[in-house]
């Protein structure tokens, strides 16, 4: 049987905390700038999240809205590559990918050229109704693609995530049983309703219990108000807006916010 990649050991750290570098447009989007605004941003932002003491850093395709539901362009992949190689010489750790909407192929792609350790599946298994439409998860295709690679890239997989309607009769237990056992992700994700609102206490808990050997990410809405209470019930967690200005995704990042909330979730797992 295949080793899981435990996000501990990919990022090595305890308790990790991963924070967003949102990339603003890139080429085909409507709003795109120039690759140059892309670079200096994203340069700025994983500069401000490393000496504000994250652990690892995830890049996203945050601007590219409105998003491709699955399979992006050849020049989103291309400039998602250029993108993470300059996060990477910049904050000088743990590296991730995520491809935006579900794109999950060219997040192994993107990951497996720029050598990051991780990568970030909205859906992983089952489908969930979003504004794209329905997504449906293809763990069957990137499991086997990342084998095909060679690569050691951990798959973290959203359960029931973000932006997106639940489809009648499935839970969050049951999403996360068959992500963890069937999907075999590396770690579980579990977020609020929307960017920048925070998990529900509940879902979080029904998740740890149906799958208590999975390592379980908080993807939303951890901030110094609620970090003291949610915090302790996962393994670590991916942080966004938090981090941004004015607690705004696709703000740029603040590294004074970046510092208090290191320190106040720092003090709660301890």
């Amino acid at each position: 049987m295949v080793k899981r990649l435990d996000p501990v050991q990919v990022t090595g750290a305890a308790w990790p905390i991963i924070g967003m570098v949102h990339l603003r447009p890139l080429p085909g989007a409507p709003a795109f700038e120039g690759m140059g605004a892309v670079l200096d941003a994203a340069r700025r932002d994983a500069e401000a999240l490393a000496d504000g003491g994250v652990d690892a850093v995830l890049v996203e395709n945050f601007g590219d809205v409105p998003f491709h539901p699955d399979r992006v362009p050849p020049e989103t992949v291309a400039a998602m590559t250029r993108a993470v190689l300059a996060v990477r010489d910049v904050a000088g750790l743990p590296i991730g990918v995520n491809v935006l909407r579900n794109d999950a192929r060219s997040a192994l792609a993107v990951a497996a050229a720029t050598d990051a350790s991780f990568m970030r599946v909205n859906v992983h298994t089952g489908a969930m109704l979003t504004d794209q439409g329905w997504i449906s998860g293809r763990a069957h295709d990137t499991l086997r693609e990342r084998a095909r690679l060679g690569v050691a890239v951990a798959i973290l997989a959203d359960i029931l995530v973000k932006h997106a309607v639940v489809p009648a009769g499935l839970d969050a237990a049951d999403a996360a049983r068959d992500t963890w056992e069937r999907g075999r992700a590396d770690a579980l994700i579990v977020s609020g309703p929307a960017t920048g609102h925070a998990v529900p206490t509940p879902r979080l808990v029904a998740v740890r219990a149906a799958v208590p050997d999975a390592p379980l990410l908080i993807g939303s809405g951890l901030d110094e108000g609620n970090a003291g209470d949610l915090a302790p019930l996962a393994d670590g967690a991916i942080v966004g807006s938090a981090f941004q200005r004015d607690g705004r995704a696709g703000g740029g990042v603040d590294p004074d916010r970046v510092r208090r909330l290191v320190r106040v979730i720092r003090a709660a797992v301890e």
